[in-house]
């Protein structure tokens, strides 16, 4: 065997060793699949609807109403060069840099709890998009949306409790939380009046310091005095959002008689705002895939992500642009009434 015989075998040893073990590094990149998608209009696993109403007659009929979900490595997930190699051949993922989608200091235990909160505000504003869009008048709250376990508000207040005075404050705003307790003297009681379930009740709660300002440890937010108590079960492992829309429109469904789908299989995504403002998601191509796998005929596009659906295949089924949870009640209502019928799209914002 001759030098330069060697010398190109001993190349191509350490070229491998080389490529081994960049397989195992991890790459500053998130990838994106298609997730399940959720039949808000079905039961959950325990048999019951997973939309329930309180003090208001329910209609439950047949069709679906889905939401799609999107399977994304976590923070603290090591994303490698085969999975990058295998999302970019998939047709159906994406990549991105992890710095566009997480914060630097962000961990699979904050995500989580980010995504949780998220989700839970947003079954509040599906709410009342839902009961706004019926011509329901709803009185704006400032209620609890979290409690930090350790400090001090843990065991004191509770999530849902719909704050009426910190201190001398009178709370029409969730800044008004934030002001009073950031003014409060560091080990100093402040009392704080709330409501809950239908009471009033008054509780005493003493600052501590932390990142050098004074803090209880509660996450206050904007919602609102419902006239009837409506709720919607989704799965814990499941959080955001972009169910916004199909929430909404799931609950308006249930409060009104007949089927808004006539029995066929509606998929979507978007976040909602309280007046019904349907606004941009993540993930969109993988959400329409799952939906388009999970069978769902027709799909509800955000209008701010018409940008994003090209090179997606939707199969069969089709795209509607939405831009408000009216213009997507009057969309399903035409498209039942005619398949084929002129719908908004997003071929209609092309430049």
């Amino acid at each position: 065997m001759s030098q330069r015989t060697r010398a190109g075998l001993l190349a191509l040893c350490l070229l491998a060793v080389l490529w081994g073990a960049a397989a195992f590094v991890p790459l500053p990149y998130v990838t994106y699949y298609p997730g399940p998608t959720v039949d808000i209009l079905g039961t959950g696993d325990d048999g019951e609807e997973t939309v329930q109403v309180t003090g208001h007659e329910a209609f439950y009929d047949e069709g679906e109403l889905r939401m799609t979900t999107v399977y994304v490595s976590s923070p603290q997930e090591d994303v490698t060069l085969p999975d990058l190699l295998k999302a970019y051949f998939d047709p159906d993922a994406a990549v991105w840099p992890r710095s566009s989608i997480y914060a630097p200091d962000e961990t699979d235990e904050s995500s989580d709890r980010q995504s949780d909160l998220a989700m839970m505000s947003s079954q509040d504003t599906a709410i009342a998009a839902a009961l706004t869009e019926l011509g329901e008048d709803l009185d704006p709250v400032v209620e609890v949306l979290d409690v930090t376990p350790g400090l001090p508000a843990d065991g004191r207040l509770e999530v849902r409790d719909v704050l009426l005075e910190v201190g001398d404050t009178t709370i029409t705003e969730a800044q008004d939380v934030v002001d009073a307790v950031e003014g409060a003297e560091v080990g100093e009681p402040i009392p704080f009046v709330v409501r809950r379930d239908g009471e009033r009740v008054r509780v005493e709660i003493t600052p501590e310091e932390v990142d050098g300002s004074p803090r209880v440890g509660i996450t206050p937010a904007e919602g609102f005095d419902f006239p009837f108590q409506v709720s919607v079960a989704i799965s814990d492992n499941i959080g955001g959002p972009s169910a916004g829309l199909m929430m909404s429109l799931a609950i308006y469904d249930t409060l009104t008689p007949g089927s808004m789908t006539d029995g066929a299989d509606i998929a979507g995504t978007g976040t909602i705002t309280p007046a019904g403002e349907v606004g941009p998601i993540g993930g969109i191509q993988q959400k329409i895939a799952a939906a388009r796998d999970a069978g769902a005929e027709l799909f509800f596009v955000p209008a701010d992500n018409c940008d994003g659906i090209g090179g997606v295949d939707p199969g069969d089924m089709r795209l509607a642009r939405a831009t408000t949870m009216s213009s997507a009640v009057t969309t399903l209502a035409d498209w039942v009434d005619d398949p084929d019928a002129s719908l908004p799209s997003c071929e209609d914002t092309a430049s």
